[in-house]
């Protein structure tokens, strides 16, 4: 990498002048205006779409992604991302009335947003646009000034953020930190309004820990195991396809693709060979030629991966390629809990078949795990889909189709216990960086509290049963 398409690493004292600098911004309310916001959004809409291609080219050398999938999964959810933003924002950020009780008349009583500070957004590796960008669309659309941390996982990708969104940002607003652990370890030393966190949950604590010393509240987008139940009768050509394309989109490296298939014997051994079928539809004979199959981010990590798979349950796939970062989708059958396989999220393209009773018992197996961060449940039965909302707890859940949640702008995105705090997207993005401030406006005359202050005499004693607290009489 040439030293022009980088920017070097921020030092730790660079990181408190920074932080620092970005406050000073917040401080002044330049941040607070409509018009900056917006002029924010549209010049971050601009970045993207006017340097797709080079966006894609990183995207490629870090992930192994077509540009296509990289317009699919990144690029072009952000623009959809901001194109919903600002067509709502106007009335998102509108001062919302309230009633007022009898008690507090004559008054006005409304709840009106502002922005929470300086935030701090530390992006992961597997999205690295789509998962920096979103975060930063409803902290700046809330009216915050923001530190970005790309990560130091996807080189090519943290590089042509920090470089374009210095370039197209308000430089004293917005200002990317690359680097790595000491980077980072700089920056949960300073204080912030907010931190957003996606990555494992094994940092996700130590970000937690740090934002605890300054008290700074913290969205956390971890992740999990997420379970794929298949049910008898369901159509499996069509299942299988599906599941292939949740799964395998870039290389399986995503939080909330199928983690593992729940699902009685005799539907796994009838959907085993859709699934095969559907992989080489998808991908071809050969996968590891294919332009639309992504690579796993680096040696580690396929090392990593590699280990999961046992031999003897492989039905396809298993191969890999160390020298191009290349391992196979892979499907594995006769798979336990106690494999290693299903210990953690597995994040790349290994996809374990275990069976289980029926619904009953597939119920019971994602309640007695970690919550996930998505559920998908492929049937034809209204009351399997209703069993599993209802009696089941996960971030989402996908009825017939994995993925595609994430493109409902509308929809919250966010975990539950083990999987994340806190959700975003759309409005929940605003609510998110916002606060909630709560105004009430009573004219000076007449004078309602002369009823509730002392002395209180007889006569004041019945109208604040009668009128402060009607219905609720004091014992």
């Amino acid at each position: 990498m040439t030293q022009s398409s980088t920017l070097m690493p921020t030092s730790s004292p660079d990181v408190a002048a920074v932080v620092a600098r970005v406050r000073r911004a917040f401080d002044s309310g330049r941040t607070k205006p409509y018009a900056w916001r917006e002029a924010q959004l549209r010049a971050l809409r601009s970045l993207v779409v006017d340097h797709e291609s080079e966006i894609a080219s990183a995207l490629e050398s870090d992930l192994g992604k077509s540009a296509v999938e990289s317009w699919l999964t990144e690029t072009g959810l952000v623009v959809s991302e901001i194109d919903h933003t600002l067509k709502n924002l106007r009335r998102w950020l509108a001062p919302r009335r309230v009633p007022v009780p009898l008690r507090v008349l004559p008054a006005k009583a409304q709840i009106v947003r502002e922005p929470l500070g300086v935030v701090l957004v530390i992006a992961p590796w597997n999205y690295p646009v789509l998962l920096t960008l979103t975060p930063l669309v409803g902290a700046l659309a809330a009216g915050n000034a923001v530190v970005v941390k790309p990560s130091e996982v996807a080189p090519a990708a943290s590089a042509v953020l920090a470089r374009l969104l210095g370039r197209h940002l308000d430089p004293e607003a917005v200002h990317v930190v690359e680097g790595a652990v000491p980077e980072t370890t700089a920056l949960l030393a300073e204080r912030f309004d907010h931190i957003f966190y996606t990555g494992n949950s094994a940092v996700g604590r130590i970000v937690l820990e740090a934002a605890a010393r300054h008290l700074t509240p913290v969205t956390l987008e971890l992740g999990g195991k997420s379970p794929t139940f298949v049910d008898d009768g369901v159509d499996l050509e069509a299942t299988a396809q599906r599941i292939v394309w949740g799964k395998f989109t870039n290389a399986g490296q995503t939080c909330v693709a199928p983690d593992y298939v729940l699902a009685t014997r005799h539907t796994l051994d009838a959907l085993k060979p859709w699934l095969v079928k559907a992989i080489r539809d998808s991908y071809g004979d050969e996968p590891s030629g294919s332009p639309d199959y992504g690579r796993i981010v680096n040696s580690r990590h396929l090392e990593r991966l590699s280990g999961l798979i046992d031999p003897a349950q492989v039905v396809t796939g298993g191969d890999s390629n160390p020298s191009t970062r290349y391992l196979a989708p892979t499907v594995l059958d006769g798979v336990s809990f106690d494999d290693p396989v299903m210990a953690e999220e597995i994040f790349g393209p290994v996809l374990p078949l275990v069976e289980v009773s029926g619904v009953d018992e597939a119920i019971e197996v994602v309640n007695r795990r970690d919550k996930p961060l998505a559920l998908y449940v492929f049937t034809s039965s209204p009351d399997t889909r209703r069993r599993f909302v209802r009696d089941t707890s996960s971030g989402a859940v996908g009825v017939n189709i994995p993925l595609a949640h994430l493109a409902v702008p509308d929809l919250p995105f966010g975990g539950v216990g083990m999987s994340g705090m806190g959700a975003y997207h759309g409005e929940f993005s605003v609510e998110l960086f916002s606060h909630a401030k709560a105004v009430l406006r009573q004219p000076l005359r007449p004078d309602s509290t002369v009823v509730v202050r002392p002395p209180i005499t007889a006569a004041k004693r019945r109208l604040i049963d009668r009128l402060v607290f009607p219905g609720s009489r004091r014992r």
